[in-house]
């Protein structure tokens, strides 16, 4: 696993091949970098699928309202819903959307992003100015390369659990 700088900015999400180490970014995108620790905090990311899987473009999931693995009509639904928390402002920057880097997903308003996120596959500069940008995979990207495929995956992986790495070892 990469070195930890920033304990309480950096996540930890495990899956199916290990885990996932993702450095925020808050002094470019704070809203979005706090909703991500409050909901890892809460375990409301815990057991949730990868419900948009799109080779050689990204993994996408946090859907906490519906993406839980227990329940196949949720699965179906997912990518519908986001927390019970209010939508947040778009935080765009010009931090570009490279392989590994982590945007917050949303509808066609700029602001509407809620949980969901996804983790670029590759360079997607399309998306630059569009989407806000909040984190980094700093270790542990091999891993996401091997989430299963599919809008959504026929079986979907899951993120077993999301902890903040200042909280890992309680």
């Amino acid at each position: 696993m990469a070195e930890i700088k920033d304990p309480e900015n950096t996540v930890i999400i495990e899956i199916k091949d290990g885990p996932v180490v993702i450095e925020l970014l808050p002094d470019i995108a704070p809203a979005h970098s706090e909703r991500m620790k409050e909901l890892a905090r809460a375990g409301a990311y815990d057991n949730v699928c990868f419900h948009r899987v799109i080779e050689g473009f990204m993994a996408q999931t946090g859907d906490v309202a519906h993406g839980d693995m227990e329940d196949g009509f949720n699965i179906a639904r997912a990518g519908t819903g986001g927390s019970d928390l209010p939508d947040l402002p778009s935080e765009f920057s010009r931090i570009p959307h490279d392989r590994g880097t982590l945007g917050a997903a949303r509808s066609q308003n700029p602001n509407s992003a809620n949980s969901q996120f996804f983790i670029n596959f590759s360079d997607n500069h399309f998306l630059n100015g569009q989407y806000t940008v909040y984190g980094r995979v700093i270790s542990g990207m091999e891993h996401v390369d091997a989430i299963a495929r599919g809008e959504p995956p026929a079986a979907p992986d899951r993120m077993v659990s999301v902890k903040v790495a200042a909280d890992a070892d309680n």
